[in-house]
């Protein structure tokens, strides 16, 4: 972790929660940046009252729609009594005149965040490494399952025309944050608009569906304590949540373009995590979706990485960015437009 507490300054957050969560004891706290967020800022905020995680979006510009604390706050406490795991949230607060931009206050939820490896002594086993990639699917597969409308989401978007209104989103993201030398995601995105696949099924969609934006449980790696990052979140097709986890998914026999755009090194290349041809499988068990079109999404996923990148990349050269790792973000695009193009061409994942 690192001791920046740019963008939650403890002198306003402690009398704040104070007043919030009726509590003085929070009066006096500290904040910490917890490292390795590269899009909304998280926080973990100590004090005699316990801990708590603070979440607002990054310092500087914000694009449309981008880093909703209200959206992430909504859909988790929306999911609190269902099979998805996500920790209990405990206060939102939309006045900007308090931290600069709304930001929300969650328990923390002990565990592991896992990326590029996993804890000493943690999932050692094959066997508990093919649990976690289990878990996750079933996670994935529980939060498919959730009918919107009985938990409160019936409004949370427009699913009819998800898939065409999220290439044309991410193409102006692109627009937005457009840097020189990267042109051939123009082509990408005009080749993704016009094969667009048919929606078998609308479902809450997470967005960002990949290990590290979980918890997996301190003790038990089969099992998901919470899933984080709902920024992305809204009513679509499921099948864009298995896309991006896939685009996520490193294997030990990956190499080329797979092993250039590794945008977020993945512990999943260890012996015993599930392929991501078995991650597909098991998907495809849980809820019965035909996967015949899944190339398409694994495209589109290649698409919102390599556009993901890019605004990284423009918010850092322009100071928004808290933190480090954003060193050779720029390096991944052109692989990530690689495999998109290639998944396309191909019609395989």
């Amino acid at each position: 972790m690192t001791n920046s507490t740019a963008g939650a300054d403890p002198s306003v957050v402690g009398p704040y929660l104070a007043r919030a969560l009726d509590d003085a004891a929070w009066d006096d706290c500290q904040v910490v940046l917890i490292a390795g967020g590269k899009s909304n800022l998280t926080y973990r905020v100590d004090s005699a009252a316990g801990s708590v995680i603070l979440r607002r979006p990054p310092l500087g510009h914000v694009l449309p729609t981008a880093h909703d604390m209200v959206r992430e706050h909504t859909v988790m406490a929306a999911l609190g009594g269902t099979a998805v795991p996500v920790p209990r949230m405990l206060h939102l607060c939309t006045d900007t005149e308090v931290l600069g931009q709304p930001f929300y206050v969650m328990e923390r939820v002990e565990g592991h965040v896992c990326r590029e490896d996993l804890p000493a002594g943690y999932a050692d086993r094959p066997e508990q490494r093919r649990a976690i990639g289990e878990g996750l699917v079933t996670v994935l597969a529980d939060l498919h399952s959730v009918d919107p409308a009985r938990v409160g989401l019936g409004e949370f978007g427009r699913p009819a025309g998800y898939l065409e209104r999220q290439v044309r989103r991410w193409t102006t993201q692109w627009d937005a944050t457009r840097i020189e030398g990267h042109e051939d995601l123009d082509q990408l995105a005009t080749d993704l608009a016009a094969d667009v696949p048919t929606t078998q099924r609308h479902t809450v969609v997470h967005g960002d569906y990949r290990l590290d934006n979980t918890i997996l449980h301190p003790t038990d790696p089969g099992r998901v304590a919470a899933v984080l990052d709902w920024e992305m979140s809204t009513l679509g097709d499921p099948l864009a949540d298995l896309g991006i986890l896939l685009g996520y998914w490193s294997q030990a026999d990956d190499g080329g373009a797979r092993t250039e755009a590794l945008v977020v090194p993945a512990a999943t290349v260890l012996p015993g995590f599930p392929t991501r041809a078995e991650v597909a499988s098991l998907y495809a068990e849980r809820t019965g979706l035909d996967l015949t079109p899944l190339p398409w999404y694994a495209a589109f996923a290649a698409y919102k990485l390599a556009v993901v990148c890019a605004g990284i990349v423009a918010r850092a050269k322009g100071g928004a960015m808290v933190g480090d790792g954003f060193d050779g973000i720029e390096q991944r695009i052109a692989p990530l437009v690689e495999i998109g193009r290639t998944t396309l061409a191909d019609r395989s994942v």
